[in-house]
């Protein structure tokens, strides 16, 4: 009976994706979007698939459940990717997942107890030297998980790649899953096209690392650089993490040291990466600003430099204060550009529109649902955005969960809320931001601290009322991840900003090759407002497959000889993706077009560019894009396209 068949194959694509219940230890493969954590339950995929430009980073998991046997000396490998090149080395990278146990949630409805977030590498991607993560035990009946990031070099091939992911067990336990991957005739930009200051306090790292805060500049250099390259790695930068004393700098020492990170040089798995901003961290006197200025100037860093004129007024800094240091700022140091973190109310009524160059309100404040700022405040920034050499920023804080303790915003409930990067929130709250950004027509992203808690990071993180509230690095001491050398230690929270990053250039480049209303629709459609994150780590995905998809169609007919200077072209400095796997399949050809495929199963596609056969309905929705990218792929032609990247 022929005309059965195609049913029996879809019952057996949902069955395959349906919760195995034996009572043996199992291992499948998930996507980057799912925090697994000891009550999860096993699934049975054993194949992911991935998509990826060169110099682009995809991630996946690796997941474990334990039975009723657990297992003892859990080990693993992932020795390359093999196709047109090989993948290996530094470009691919096995991480154990290390638990956190909060004792209090961020927000309430979330559960309290074990939470991966630390990610212990099996070969560190800054020294190069073998860790701890392996070997580990996984205890009955709860789940564990490793994490792979693939970097695709830039000189990678496009095609079809393929490895396997070899996990072993004491008593002879050995399962696989494969990683299919294809790679794009396209490249990503090693410098965000995003730029950021996330901040960073040295004397934490100091701590961290040394049981002390009096290191010497010798001493903490080393270890703050490490940390500038893990950030780069992760395509943001870290704006304030210059030693304070001495000061003024010796300026030969202090460019021999930040210079190569200035200027692309330093060591990167993104070649070329550079910092995006610099922050001034000297005294507020004249002698120093202008010397810290004339220095920016000559060296060419002058337009990344900025100084903070305060901090959230009048409860950080009075506004009396804020006027005075932006005068001081002016008169000593008119090239220094100056930051704010206030509103577009505050900035006026204060008059402030003239002192500051970067203003950067909280996300709340730009989409928020207080009545002060209710809907979409883009507008309100209009006129302070007219002034030649402004711009608008934007950062999240405590306010995304409620800084009081004890108390939530009461949009944030589960399955609802502002961006976080939380470690109790989901991983689709820390990939946010990014897509918030690109929707207010930001061009920035400010972060109050990313040490903030790094002395007790792998077992304690809540500060301002939130589990990792301004800590996103762990401290990767000899002690506590093993090897000789002080390393940081990327939490998987840092992994999703990357995604969101990623995300950011995906969005840029559709709008640049000249249909900005699908992106911005795209976007909308994920997150209607910025209240409104959804936790469904499967829509993001679907989204940014929507996006990768447009982008084919509006540069299929382009060539490196027909391009020109702003649209991508290499000799603009850009570098960008061409994506081959499309997300629901071709779609329609117009702005604003619908997929080919249910918008259900676009949906369920399984995480960051990577579908899995396990998750419900993802099977079905996973090999429906597969089938419609084989489909539109038969009636498509390649061509080498390019993101625009920014001007160096």
């Amino acid at each position: 009976m022929p005309s059965i068949r195609p049913f029996r194959a879809a019952l057996l694509s949902l069955t395959v994706a349906l919760p195995v219940f034996a009572a043996g230890p199992a291992v499948w493969g998930e996507g980057m979007m799912v925090k697994v954590r000891p009550e999860t339950a096993a699934r049975s995929a054993t194949e992911v698939r991935l998509t990826a430009a060169r110099n682009e980073f995809v991630s996946f998991q690796v997941a474990l459940q334990g039975g009723d046997t657990g297992l003892k000396g859990v080990r693993a490998n992932l020795p390359s990717l093999e196709g047109p090149a090989k993948l290996t080395g530094p470009d691919v990278t096995l991480y154990r997942e290390a638990l956190v146990t909060t004792k209090q949630a961020s927000v309430a409805g979330e559960s309290v107890g074990a939470w991966p977030d630390g990610l212990v590498p099996d070969t560190d991607e800054i020294a190069g030297e073998t860790r701890s993560a392996f070997p580990f035990d996984v205890p009955a009946n709860e789940a564990r998980a490793l994490w792979v990031d693939v970097h695709v070099p830039e000189d990678a091939p496009p095609g079809d790649y393929m490895g396997t992911v070899t996990v072993e067990a004491d008593g002879g336990f050995q399962r696989q899953v494969t990683a299919r991957l294809t790679v794009v005739d396209a490249a990503l930009p090693s410098t965000s096209s995003l730029p950021s200051a996330f901040l960073l306090w040295p004397p934490h790292v100091c701590r961290a690392h040394t049981g002390r805060e009096d290191c010497t500049p010798e001493e903490l250099q080393p270890l703050l650089t490490r940390y500038q390259r893990m950030a780069l790695e992760h395509r943001f930068t870290l704006s304030s993490l210059f030693p304070r004393k001495p000061w003024p700098p010796e300026w030969s020492a202090f460019d021999a040291t930040w210079g190569p990170y200035l200027e692309g040089t330093a060591p990167n798995r993104l070649q070329g990466a550079r910092m995006t901003s610099l922050e001034y961290v000297g005294p507020l006197d004249a002698a120093n600003l202008k010397d810290f200025t004339a220095h920016m100037k000559e060296k060419g860093w002058l337009d990344r430099a900025y100084v903070q004129l305060g901090d959230e007024p009048p409860y950080g800094t009075p506004f009396a204060q804020v006027q005075a240091t932006g005068e001081l700022v002016r008169q000593a140091a008119p090239g220094l550009r100056t930051l704010l973190t206030t509103n577009s109310r505050e900035l006026k009524a204060n008059g402030l529109e003239g002192t500051v160059d970067t203003v950067v309100p909280l996300v709340n404040h730009l989409d928020g649902t207080d009545a002060n700022f209710q809907g979409d405040q883009r507008g309100t920034y209009t006129n302070f955005l007219e002034r030649p050499g402004t711009a608008l920023w934007m950062y999240q804080s405590c306010m995304s969960h409620g800084c009081a303790y004890g108390t939530n915003a009461p949009e944030n409930q589960p399955g609802a809320g502002w961006p976080s990067y939380m470690l109790d929130r989901s991983a689709a709250k820390a990939r946010a931001m990014e897509w918030v950004t690109f929707l207010e027509g930001a061009t920035g992203e400010l972060y109050y601290q990313s040490v903030g808690m790094l002395s007790t990071a792998w077992s304690d993180q809540y500060r301002f009322n939130g589990n990792g509230d301004g800590t996103l690095f762990y401290p990767g001491t000899p002690e506590a991840i093993g090897g000789k050398t002080d390393v940081p230690v990327a939490s998987l929270r840092l992994k999703l900003i990357r995604q969101g990053m990623q995300d950011y250039e995906w969005l840029k480049a559709v709008s640049d090759a000249g249909d900005p209303d699908f992106a911005r629709k795209v976007a909308r459609d994920l997150i209607p407002a910025a209240s409104r994150v959804t936790d469904d780590g499967a829509a993001f995905d679907a989204a940014r497959l929507k996006l990768i998809q447009r982008y084919e169609e509006l540069t299929a007919t382009q060539t490196p000889d027909t391009q020109q200077p702003g649209t991508g072209s290499p000799a603009d400095g850009g570098t960008g993706p061409k994506p081959d796997e499309a997300a629901g399949g071709p779609s329609k050809g117009s702005p604003g077009s619908t997929s080919d495929v249910a918008p259900a199963a676009v949906g369920d596609a399984q995480a960051g560019g990577c579908t899995t056969g396990g998750g419900g309905t993802a099977a079905v929705a996973g090999g429906l894009l597969f089938a419609a990218w084989a489909l539109g792929g038969m009636r498509r032609r390649h061509a080498r396209v390019t993101v625009p990247a920014r001007r160096r």
